[in-house]
């Protein structure tokens, strides 16, 4: 049986860095409002949400992008979005482990990238094809700036401003080959941002994500599995505190950024509705 959907401004997509603290159970000031909720959708039954609410404001989450075993990663995204568009979501956060792509990154740095590039061959997950979508600014410069001041309340590391996020498959991390041809063109690598970013774009939200570094590009360093262990476990709740608190630092309804006007109504619509 399928549970109702709330209606909620925010929702957080949770991803590797949040995932062994069981975000956000056991976090200052969350009340748990709802658990293990599911929505049935048009691209089959939703992953697990948590209908949280901190600071007095409520959000939905789920666990790893809603990935699942037997579940098409853009079935899977599908499923999450098209409950974000029923709830009335207006402000999506993120986060993920990445790989380094530019040399001077270390593992346990801190970026909130400002760009992507898509080398996925998830290229046309929508929701319909009402939009036309303008990616100028994908990640909101408003939450973005947001998310950077709650990261510097929590981290003591190094914080990166800007930077450019490639996408890739995945699920094995990429190839020294692969790392040696994003050079110049991207900082960070990872799976996660995309197809997030277009259908975001599509449902009129803003989106910005959190990227930690968890391990060096192959053949830039020698990188320790250790490592990326004692970051998946140590490291947790603090960006779990980042993305809360960026939820009470954000009022939904005072959006100054453009992200809704760089979504257009298609010029196609006569071509695929002749009637």
């Amino acid at each position: 049986m399928s549970d109702k959907i709330p209606n909620v401004d925010f929702a957080i997509i949770g991803g590797s860095g949040t995932l062994s603290s069981d975000f956000p159970k056991n976090f200052a000031d969350v009340e748990i409002l709802a658990d293990n909720i599911f929505f049935d959708t048009p691209y089959g039954r939703s992953p697990a949400f948590r209908l949280c609410s901190v600071d007095g404001k409520n959000f939905l989450t789920c666990k790893m992008h809603g990935w699942r075993s037997g579940v098409t990663r853009a079935d899977s995204s599908r499923q999450i979005f098209w409950t974000f568009r029923e709830a009335g979501v207006k402000r999506i956060l993120s986060e993920g482990g990445v790989g380094t792509v530019n040399r001077l990154l270390n593992p346990r740095d801190l970026l909130v990238p400002d760009d992507y590039l898509d080398l996925s061959t998830r290229k046309d997950v929508q929701l319909d094809g009402r939009y036309l979508l303008i990616m100028r600014d994908a990640l909101c410069p408003e939450l973005r700036g947001n998310l950077l001041m709650s990261a510097k309340k929590f981290f003591t590391g190094r914080i990166f401003e800007r930077g450019i996020y490639a996408v890739t498959d995945g699920r094995h991390f990429e190839s020294p080959a692969e790392i040696s041809m994003l050079k110049g063109h991207a900082d960070i690598v990872g799976q996660s941002l995309v197809p997030e970013v277009y259908l975001a774009r599509e449902i009129g939200a803003c989106y910005a994500n959190l990227s930690f570094a968890v391990n060096y590009g192959e053949g830039i360093q020698v990188w320790s599995h250790d490592t990326m262990k004692e970051i998946f476990f140590d490291d947790a709740h603090m960006l779990g505190n980042i993305l809360l608190d960026t939820v009470k630092n954000t009022f939904a309804a005072e959006r100054t950024c453009d992200c809704l006007n760089l979504r257009k109504e298609t010029l196609l619509k006569e071509i695929y509705n002749p009637n």
